[in-house]
């Protein structure tokens, strides 16, 4: 029985982390459903529990909360982001492992999630709430002295409904990238975005064919074609969120750092 006690403690104490530690290296998480996870979330709308391997936590990887407060970073990463649809598994904490194991210098990891689901890049336009809410979180992050490192962008299934707004989408994104780092003063700052997976609507190749031809600095975009999707055909599954996760790790680490 006290061993049984011991290791519960020391497997708790193993993801304690003291109020004054802060993240060295920050990611804001944006975008809608497929950034913020839908990973093993049912057809009843519930979350099935399932954490993979690289998607376990890391005493190493601190979430910002919706208070804006730091805290070990569990799944799902957007809980209480997200909170109008039920999340899941995602791409953050298999991102956050991947590169934390291949580039030690990054120290703690800080993730910043503001992904909504069923949102369209309109709404994530300068002077929105959601852009609102990005920069206010993103702000916050780096209050303890740590440096946003990198913004991971997965968006656009809402956009592909319609002609007009699979139109307007490359023009709407590159402003959305540059006020971004303007607002943050991070002129350079690395976005990784990701080129649709699903067939939602009927002009989805033409939004991939603006997320694939956007040029600009040290923005790249990481191609989610292929990857599985659960039986809604709109939402990766947990392993394809892995897999995206590692996609997105392998894409940063070949930007030009901040």
């Amino acid at each position: 029985m006290l061993t049984l006690l011991f290791l519960t403690l020391l497997a708790h104490a193993q993801l304690v982390h003291p109020a004054s530690l802060q993240p060295n290296s920050i990611f804001i998480l944006a975008g809608q459903s497929n950034m913020s996870g839908r990973g093993g979330v049912t057809m009843n709308n519930t979350w099935d529990g399932f954490v993979p391997p690289e998607c376990r936590p890391n005493r190493n990887i601190l979430r910002l909360s919706s208070p804006l407060a730091w805290v070990p970073a569990t799944e799902p990463l957007h809980q209480d982001i997200d909170v109008y649809a039920t999340a899941g598994v995602g791409p953050g904490m298999s991102f956050a492992n991947s590169v934390l194991a291949r580039d030690s210098r990054l120290g703690v990891v800080g993730l910043v999630p503001c992904a909504v689901g069923g949102t369209a890049i309109g709404q994530w336009g300068r002077g929105s709430f959601l852009y609102g809410q990005l920069v206010r979180r993103a702000s916050a992050a780096v209050q303890g002295g740590g440096k946003i490192k990198g913004m991971l962008w997965y968006q656009g299934e809402s956009d592909t409904a319609s002609l007009e707004a699979a139109e307007q989408y490359k023009g709407r994104l590159e402003k959305f990238f540059v006020d971004v780092r303007s607002d943050l003063k991070l002129p350079l700052l690395p976005i990784i975005q990701v080129a649709l997976a699903s067939e939602l609507g009927p002009y989805t190749e033409k939004v991939r064919e603006a997320q694939l031809g956007l040029n600009l600095t040290n923005v790249e975009c990481v191609d989610a074609k292929g990857l599985q999707l659960e039986p809604d055909y709109v939402h990766l599954t947990t392993q394809a969120e892995v897999q995206l996760g590692k996609m997105l790790a392998d894409s940063f680490l070949h930007t030009e750092p901040v």
